[in-house]
């Protein structure tokens, strides 16, 4: 093993993205940080658009937990999974500093097995593996599983790991992952495994990835208006909990009128909303918001686009 751990630090030491920001710090609150936001997340969404507004705005766990949660949703708007932050924001508001040990990071909300595996060997430099899918498919075409067992998987992690320099090792198997090992068309010329690999030959067997089916979903969705201000609420179920939205009605008021349609894809769905337009003699609800205002609000991609649909119909009337 030891030789193959030669080769894979020769190869990060050459290759590695050792000048991403969570890299090239020992401040445990933006590893966390970094840590959630991969979660189901690209590199490349993350670093673009999100790590360094909301460091900025929240520089240290103790800023986080003192921050209203409508501040933290609204810069992790367009992110998904929104649950991710409302989880950030509770442990802040919990604790003053993060654990050091797996099994007492694992007790904080939104924190699994591989993201607590994760932050102790990135930010406390323990000697652990992580299983992050990039690592979870080399695991599979090393030791050729066509189908992942995730007790098997962490057994064969645990026994490969370079305890000597963890942080190095687990950072290069994430990026090797990444760039060579490919879902599909893997380079495995390339790769600094490929004399211990026993699924070189047939790489695109390990893992059999699941064809899923997405399903839709229809909804109606109504705009209330009243004096040029539009009723919102603030969702209370587990789906988008905490954003601003509009109404969802089984059956729209009479008197509302169709406007088109909006639509959009998450990860396990696909929503329609038929949108309707219901103009208010009187205020029958609590929240209304100009469109200027509503920008200022944590919403969902979903009801951007029916604040947009509703700006294209005024203006064209």
């Amino acid at each position: 093993m030891k030789k193959t751990h030669e080769k894979i630090l020769k190869w990060y030491k050459t290759h590695g993205r050792k000048d991403l920001p969570w890299r090239n710090t020992t401040d445990p609150y933006p590893i966390y940080l970094s840590e959630v936001m991969l979660q189901q997340t690209q590199v490349k969404t993350v670093l673009e658009r999100y790590y360094f507004p909301f460091l900025k705005k929240f520089p240290t766990l103790k800023a986080l937990g003192e921050a209203p949660l409508d501040d933290v949703l609204k810069l992790w708007e367009g992110l998904g999974y929104y649950n991710r932050a409302k989880n950030l924001h509770k442990t802040a508001v919990s604790i003053e500093k993060l654990p050091e040990t797996i099994e007492a990071l694992m007790v904080l909300p939104g924190i699994g097995k591989n993201t607590a595996h994760a932050i102790a060997v990135f930010a406390f430099r323990q000697p652990v593996p992580v299983m992050e899918a990039n690592v979870k498919r080399i695991l599979c075409r090393l030791h050729r599983f066509s189908v992942p067992d995730e007790k098997k998987l962490w057994h064969h992690a645990y026994a490969m790991v370079d305890k000597e320099q963890p942080f190095d090792y687990n950072q290069a198997m994430m990026d090797i992952g990444a760039t060579l090992c490919l879902p599909k068309n893997p380079k495995c010329d390339l790769c600094p495994l490929k004399n211990i690999c026993k699924g070189r030959e047939t790489p695109e067997h390990y893992p059999i990835k699941k064809k899923r089916n997405v399903p839709a979903r229809e909804q109606n969705i109504v705009i209330r208006v009243y004096t040029e201000k539009l009723f919102l609420c603030q969702r209370s179920g587990k789906f988008l909990h905490g954003l601003w939205g509009f109404e969802k009605s089984d059956t729209p008021p009479c008197a509302a009128e169709y406007i088109g349609e909006v639509s959009h894809t998450y990860t396990h769905f696909k929503l329609k909303c038929k949108v309707y337009l219901y103009f208010e003699s009187a205020p029958g609800q609590e929240h209304y918001f100009t469109p200027e205002e509503i920008k200022n609000l944590a919403v969902s991609k979903v009801d951007e686009k029916i604040v947009k649909l509703y700006l294209d119909i005024i203006q064209d009337n």
